[in-house]
């Protein structure tokens, strides 16, 4: 019983909400750069303002995030005293190809993250990488106009090529896109999409969708090529959504968001887009062009896993009822009067974590691996830097407890758990450095301010403690 004895207990991290060191290595620009902090961001990453240089005018939290770009021994060293199993983190396309369509790659960003992958090898912590973490190149969104263009699934498989030669013997596990789903919500984060005036937006949304999930079908192919021993999963944004009401208008709104969340997994992990997706695309004249042969890529070659981020369920209401918005996140929902919420206002729903398990599990019938996970919330240092933070160890308690009963009650095969941003860094939808994830503290003020030095949280004890029980402990409720 319990989480099985090679469970990859972790955290997860993303290049350019920690790394920073944009303009050092040889590194090129990339979308994540340049979307600024402040009222101008949502635009930006939803591709409603097209913003591909960095100005005067505005501020860039991607810049120097938390410095782990010189930081990184020392915040491995942590992770390795906490006893991670497996560290979840993100390549920079552009430290490994500056502008995206180079024929050969930069030396400096590939001998960078030999250096990481050397440093968790030292701590016995495997690396599970994201290829492409909301992240696209600005010269291939220039050039080309981002995954728009068929042309983007020739460059990321060189980047793939690349990456799963030369770290052949670090790292076997991969994720291909970071919540692909995300698209829909943020293209250009997601997708490097800035939408002309009068375009389809939607047309252009699914068509990028398409070439993304051609470019993960064919990059898992090459994983398995070049090393046998490589697991490539997908990753998507996941919470299941709950009808507002059992009114059959509700359950059928939350039975159609949950269509629209599966949606690409539905392709990477099967194969072949579902009748549902087909009908609803071709009615509303977005299906994506495909060229001949994709049918047959898709269904070649699915996905190993299955991975998801999780921080909370979503309440949906049909259009028209007077309901309260949910607020704090990209996906549309109504308030659950059922639940507390976050101080950016996410509904906290444990139970929906087992929930979520169970319909991904059902559905795919694959490995699991819970990839994020987490609270966001303000943490006050006393004058040591130590951070008094109960209120994320509940959090995480009643999550990982949650995820225990989906593998001991329910027979879900889960593989690991990652929470989410296990170093405090810059938030991805807002910006912001005071949204604070981590068990580890980090002096870096919203004004840019701080010495960056580190100083372990409470939680950072407690999660060490659930990783040396695999579960077990999860200290007192």
């Amino acid at each position: 019983m319990g989480f099985r004895k090679d469970f990859m207990w972790g955290g997860a991290t993303a290049a350019n909400q920690c790394e920073g060191g944009i303009f050092e290595g040889n590194r090129g620009l990339a979308n994540v750069d340049v979307c600024p902090s402040g009222p101008d961001r949502s635009a930006v990453i939803t591709g409603q303002k097209k913003m591909l240089r960095m100005d005067e005018d505005h501020s860039y939290p991607a810049a120097e995030a938390i410095d782990m770009y010189h930081h990184f021994r020392e915040d491995i060293k942590l992770f390795g005293e906490m006893g991670f199993k497996v560290y979840r983190l993100s390549i920079a396309w552009t430290r490994i190809f500056p502008k995206g369509d180079e024929q050969e790659p930069n030396a400096e960003g590939l001998q960078f993250y030999e250096e990481i992958f050397k440093e968790c090898r030292k701590y016995q912590i495997q690396p599970l990488v994201t290829i492409s973490h909301f992240d696209c190149p600005v010269h291939l969104i220039e050039a080309y106009g981002g995954w728009r263009n068929r042309k983007l699934i020739d460059f990321y498989l060189r980047l793939c090529e690349v990456l799963f030669r030369h770290y052949k013997d670090y790292v076997t596990y991969w994720l291909t896109f970071n919540e692909i789903n995300m698209i829909l919500h943020a293209p250009f984060m997601g997708a490097g999409l800035c939408f002309e005036e009068g375009e389809d937006q939607e047309k252009a949304k699914y068509q990028a969708a398409h070439h993304e999930l051609v470019a993960s079908a064919l990059a898992t192919k090459l994983a398995h090529e070049i090393n046998p021993e490589n697991k490539v999963g997908c990753m998507f944004a996941a919470g299941s959504a709950y009808p507002y009401s059992c009114k059959p208008q509700d359950v059928w709104e939350a039975l159609l968001t949950d269509q629209e969340n599966y949606f690409f997994v539905d392709v990477q992990a099967r194969g072949y887009y579902p009748s549902y997706a087909v009908k609803r695309l071709e009615k509303k004249g977005v299906f994506p062009q495909m060229e001949p042969g994709d049918e047959k890529m898709l269904q070649s070659w699915p996905v190993d896993f299955i991975s998801f981020s999780y921080y909370n369920s979503r309440c949906v209401a049909a259009p028209g009822g007077e309901q309260e918005e949910a607020e704090g996140n990209l996906f549309r929902s109504v308030k659950n009067p059922y639940l507390k919420f976050s101080e950016w206002g996410w509904p906290i729903d444990p139970l929906g974590l087992r929930i979520t398990l169970n319909q991904v599990y059902d559905r795919y019938q694959k490995p699991l691996f819970v990839v994020e996970n987490g609270l966001g919330a303000v943490d006050t240092p006393d004058e040591n830097g130590y951070v008094e933070d109960d209120y994320r160890i509940d959090y995480l308690r009643e999550h990982i407890r949650a995820m225990k009963a989906a593998v001991e009650e329910d027979g879900v095969d889960l593989i690991g758990y990652t929470s989410w941003g296990p170093i405090d860094l810059i938030s991805a939808s807002t910006g912001e450095m005071k949204k604070r994830y981590g068990f580890i503290y980090v002096d870096k003020q919203e004004d840019g301010s701080g010495t960056l030095r580190r100083f372990k949280k409470k939680s950072f004890e407690w999660y060490k403690r659930v990783i040396e029980t695999n579960g077990e402990d999860l200290g007192e409720s």
